[in-house]
């Protein structure tokens, strides 16, 4: 089973924003890794952003089976349907993502602690260094 970790950043919430995550196959061997600037955002939408475009990678990679780890309670528990998408404006993202996990044939959500994300948090500045 291969592993993806993302992470959003927003600097100012909204302000500059970006996203960034890694890709590890089953050994724990690094396969992929993105960054991506996402301009003048929130931080949730950063981190949905960088979700979404971790999916899209693996899906292009042909991974089936994926484990998500990310260090944003409100992205994890929405995404594993444990809370509700209140916000219209996360909702589009959040019904995308959705979509696209339907492709895996397994698919699991974790939430990890910052520390534990660190190489995700990394990718993510480096999208944030790409929007101002």
């Amino acid at each position: 089973m291969h592993t993806l970790y993302f992470d959003g950043a927003s600097r100012g919430n909204p302000g500059p924003s970006g996203g960034g995550g890694v890709i590890y196959d089953a050994s724990g061997k690094e396969v992929d890794c993105y960054s991506l600037s996402m301009g003048e955002t929130t931080n949730n939408v950063a981190e949905y952003g960088a979700l979404l475009a971790g999916l899209n990678r693996c899906r292009e990679l042909n991974i089936q089976e994926l484990s998500v780890f990310g260090d944003s309670n409100l992205v994890i528990n929405q995404m594993k349907g444990k809370w509700k998408v209140k916000s219209a404006h996360l909702r589009t993202i959040y019904t995308q993502a959705q979509k696209v996990a339907r492709y895996f044939t397994s698919i699991s959500y974790t939430h990890v602690y910052r520390k534990d994300n660190k190489r995700a948090d990394a990718m993510a500045n480096l999208g944030v260094d790409g929007a101002n």
